[in-house]
């Protein structure tokens, strides 16, 4: 497939939507003999040249299929984009012995990557996401543009012929006829009735009541810890020392030859005055 799209170059053109389409208009449609012989070549010897002239003869209709998605509010240049690569699958995937046209078998190819980019970017929340409720999307918007609320032998009604539960269907309702909302509210904005989420969180980072309290226990911690140090043995004082306190600290091997002993002997040691470091903090504390 990347293959396909770097041989035919479809990126459409910067800032000229207008351009592109009047590029793809031109381009000679194919009759079914000379689609055929294309088909076939591209199956038989993966002719990529075939590949192009497949995929570029029928640009037009992606377009075309693009423009019935428009308000869903997305770019068209985004739209045809998807659908483009919609294409470029169909073509991969045609068999000239089927007896249909090119552009009978890609429409489905085409409207269902152009579904999926409209399910992915058409609300900051996915909107559609068991496949009853892509289902639904897509027929229901549609109702939508000429039906109020529906009412609950229109639900009933549209649960039956798209196999879904009537549950299913009034909650794609209520998702269609919601809206997102900002996070923050604009920079810009002065109006003092204006809502957004942001507003209604409470900030604990400057509790002064949180902040004390939070000093008072880093405090008495950090003199728990040096009582329970001092405490220790004075070998085992300075293992500590110098494995967790010190800016410059060392390892078991340092120790060991410092002391005269094994490494082991000294990760033992390590260990023992850990444990009733612990247990001093854990009674000073409760």
């Amino acid at each position: 497939m990347n293959t396909y799209l770097q041989l035919a170059d479809l990126r459409l053109p910067v800032h000229s939507l207008e351009a592109y389409l009047h590029y793809i208009n031109q381009i000679p449609m194919l009759t079914a003999e000379e689609e055929l012989d294309m088909a076939r070549r591209l199956k038989a010897n993966n002719d990529l040249a075939a590949a192009k002239r497949l995929i570029l003869a029928h640009l037009r209709y992606v377009a075309r299929v693009a423009k019935g998605y428009l308000g869903y509010g997305l770019p068209l240049a985004d739209l045809i984009q998807e659908g483009n690569i919609g294409l470029m699958k169909a073509v991969k995937r045609f068999n000239p012995d089927m007896g249909v046209r090119m552009v009978t078998f890609a429409m489905h190819w085409i409207k269902a990557e152009i579904h999926e980019y409209i399910l992915r970017n058409w609300r900051i929340v996915k909107i559609a996401t068991t496949k009853a409720q892509r289902k639904l999307f897509f027929n229901l918007r549609s109702l939508k543009k000429r039906l109020g609320w529906m009412t609950q032998q229109e639900v009933t009604d549209v649960a039956n012929d798209l196999g879904v539960k009537p549950e299913t269907v009034r909650e794609m309702e209520m998702r269609l006829s919601s809206s997102d909302i900002a996070f923050d509210t604009p920079e810009n904005d002065d109006d003092e009735s204006s809502f957004a989420p942001s507003g209604f969180l409470e900030d604990h980072r400057y509790n002064p009541a949180m902040q004390m309290e939070n000093a008072d226990w880093s405090l008495q911690s950090s003199d728990t810890i040096y009582e329970a140090l001092n405490e220790l043995d004075e070998r085992s004082q300075d293992i500590i020392r110098t494995r967790w306190l010190d800016e410059q600290k060392l390892t078991l091997q340092e120790l060991a030859d410092k002391y005269q002993i094994s490494a082991e002997r000294v990760r033992q040691l390590e260990k023992n005055a850990m444990g009733k470091l612990r247990t001093a903090f854990e009674s000073n504390m409760a």
